[in-house]
């Protein structure tokens, strides 16, 4: 297989979390898009062929009924649940074409390490990042609100060494995107020869 390895270089650099506040809620994400990808997360490399990752999708009025429920789950579960914060997160739910929930589902037979699993999940979100710049569209992953609270992997059904890792805001943008900035690679990077 050849690929245009600039093309791939140029998205990868321009890739960016695009907040739910820099969302066009006039402009819905079409769900074919929303399915490239789900199905591009599907290909992320992962140890031993485990295949971790779980996503819900939620769109339409199932957003609202996620919406309340989150706010639910924090006001009874958090420890001190902020309001401007849960407003925040109200206001993102409702600017959000799409909202896709993370879930590392750990392997039965536990021959990979937890660690692994998660990896291979971010490996997975990263691949829907990717094809969501491609197509034009924002994604930004959120580990905010409920994540890390019992209660939501209760809510989710997910078993004890599952994971909730939080949630894709998927959207159209509006306007450009900000240029991104990293310090260079060699400031990273030690070659031992």
């Amino acid at each position: 297989m050849s690929i245009d390895t600039n093309a791939l270089n140029e998205l990868i650099a321009n890739r960016r979390t695009v907040f739910p506040e820099q969302y066009d809620t006039d402009n819905k994400v079409p769900d074919a898009v929303i399915e490239q990808m789900l199905e591009n997360a599907n290909w992320a490399p992962n140890h031993g062929q485990t295949e971790p990752w779980r996503f819900i999708v939620y769109k339409g009025g199932a957003l609202e009924n996620l919406a309340n429920d989150m706010e639910r789950i924090i006001k009874e579960n958090a420890p001190d649940p902020k309001p401007e914060k849960l407003a925040k997160l109200m206001n993102r739910v409702s600017r959000a074409s799409h909202i896709i929930t993370i879930i590392m589902k750990r392997d039965p037979n536990r021959k990979i390490r937890q660690i692994e699993e998660v990896e291979a999940v971010a490996c997975a979100v990263q691949n829907m990042h990717l094809t969501a710049a491609a197509n034009g569209v924002g994604a930004f992953w959120s580990t905010g609100g409920m994540t890390y609270l019992d209660a939501a992997k209760t809510y989710f059904g997910l078993e004890e060494e599952d994971m909730l890792l939080g949630f894709l805001f998927v959207g159209m943008p509006l306007g450009d995107l900000p240029q991104g900035r990293r310090k260079p690679i060699a400031q990273k990077v030690e070659w031992v020869v």
